[in-house]
């Protein structure tokens, strides 16, 4: 059964990404694998995953750009929404946002949103970065690899790149160590 969250969550993505179907496809994608983990978070956080998950991408769409920067753009739309601040933060700071930030001089701006480290952040990590453009199913290291190709050498991804990786691959890693663990020996 689809909760109220996700079903909002997927309304509005799939309604300002309609002009982006790569990008659509992509968070149909990193949903799905969001919904696959969910087991890596306590049932009561799994929704605000699966959520966060289908909203992640949302501040591309050109109706939403007021700084170029998509999580922060997201982030924003979905305050002005009045979403819960826990999901515009999932959505400002995801996949290591805050080190794309402050190439950008966005920090601040970043910083306007709650930002945590736990395992629904470590989940949403995990479904952006092992799913790839038009949801296409990656390997972390792949998509990586695909990234800084099509974000070029000059990117502030690039730039950032040497620092921002160790932390998504430790995120993935310990979603995968999580993953691991039978659901009966899991501490929440």
């Amino acid at each position: 059964m689809i909760r109220p969250l996700v079903a909002d969550a997927r309304e509005l993505a799939e309604r300002v990404l309609a002009d982006l179907p790569e990008r659509w496809q992509h968070s149909v994608g990193v949903a799905e694998r969001a919904t696959q983990i969910s087991a890596t978070v306590s049932a009561e956080e799994a929704d605000v995953l699966v959520a966060a998950a289908w909203l992640h991408d949302i501040g591309y769409a050109e109706a939403l750009r007021d700084t170029g920067f998509h999580p922060l753009d997201g982030a924003r739309h979905l305050q002005r929404l009045e979403w819960p601040m826990r999901i515009a933060g999932l959505v400002a700071h995801h996949s290591g946002a805050i080190c794309v930030a402050h190439v950008k001089g966005l920090e601040g701006a970043l910083a306007e949103f709650p930002q945590e480290n736990t395992p629904v952040s470590d989940g949403l990590t995990y479904a952006d970065q092992t799913v790839g453009p038009y949801g296409r199913s990656m390997d972390f290291e792949d998509r990586m690899a695909d990234m800084l190709r099509r974000h070029g050498p000059g990117s502030p991804n690039a730039a950032v790149h040497s620092r921002r990786a160790p932390m998504l691959r430790a995120a993935v890693q310990r979603v995968m160590s999580r993953l691991a663990i039978p659901a009966g020996m899991r501490v929440a």
